[in-house]
């Protein structure tokens, strides 16, 4: 079992009930990473269900929960022949923190009858650039649990010059050795610097909801991370981000809704 694993174990306690414990190692200045939450969140739904792999689930972020202990309550919706739905919550001190509804299949790996190119836009690994250490006191964390490689254009705004439109593209994976899974892909698509960054915004930038779809079972190695927007407008934007892996494949999709933060 890899650290990452153990991080987002969900102890079974009833029909209903999964016993967690959030890993302070995941925190972004505080709060933990809302990828690294629903991987914890779907950890207990797949155990509850009869299908192997989360292929949809869209979250709703009431609150940021913070390291310690927490429940994830888990409601059979309906349980059909190809896909069954549920409902789960996370629950800390006694409030829901996060509201998940989870569609669980069984993906075969069987080649699509249909399939876009990768976009030709991420350069060599080796021409992409790791961003600074954060400083120990940030509460950072995050950070050490994973390697990036960022596409230099998207991180102008590290040296005050963002290029002015949302984006941020970045290769990712695990910083101890593990082939990407369905878990790992919950994080990878919450692991971008937000893009908002980009076009000039600072600060933490809290997710409000997200919607992901599991398309593919990756491949191992480096994921591409390519992340974008559409719209900057009162205190709020969009990001959507698609991964792709190493044998070129569209695995994940992602789209959130997030408040601008204060820099």
């Amino acid at each position: 079992m890899t650290k990452f694993d153990e991080a987002t174990q969900a102890i079974r306690v009833d029909d209903q009930t999964y016993d967690v414990c959030l890993d302070p190692g995941y925190s972004i200045g505080g709060p933990l990473n809302g990828g690294y939450l629903m991987a914890v969140i779907l950890r207990a739904v797949v155990d509850d269900s009869p299908f192997e792999h989360p292929v949809s689930t869209t979250s709703q972020f009431l609150k940021a929960p913070v390291a310690g202990e927490a429940r994830v309550r888990v409601e059979r919706l309906k349980v059909g022949r190809t896909a069954a739905f549920h409902r789960a919550t996370l629950i800390q001190n006694g409030a829901p923190q996060i509201e998940s509804l989870i569609t669980t299949a069984t993906l075969t790996g069987a080649d699509p009858i249909y399939a876009d190119k990768a976009p030709e836009i991420m350069p060599p690994v080796a021409q992409c650039i790791a961003l600074p250490a954060p400083k120990p006191e940030s509460g950072m964390t995050l950070n050490a649990q994973m390697e990036m490689r960022f596409d230099p254009p998207t991180i102008g705004w590290l040296s005050g010059a963002p290029s002015g439109r949302p984006e941020s593209r970045a290769y990712f994976r695990m910083a101890e050795p593990q082939d990407p899974d369905p878990f790992v892909l919950a994080l990878a698509v919450d692991a971008l610097p937000p893009v908002v960054f980009s076009a000039g915004g600072r600060g933490w930038a809290p997710t409000v909801d997200l919607t992901w779809h599991l398309r593919a079972l990756p491949a191992p190695g480096w994921l591409s991370l390519i992340g974008s927007g559409r719209l900057v407008a009162d205190g709020w934007f969009d990001e959507e981000v698609e991964v792709w892996d190493s044998a070129g494949r569209l695995v994940a999709q992602s789209r959130q809704l997030a408040r601008v933060g204060r820099g």
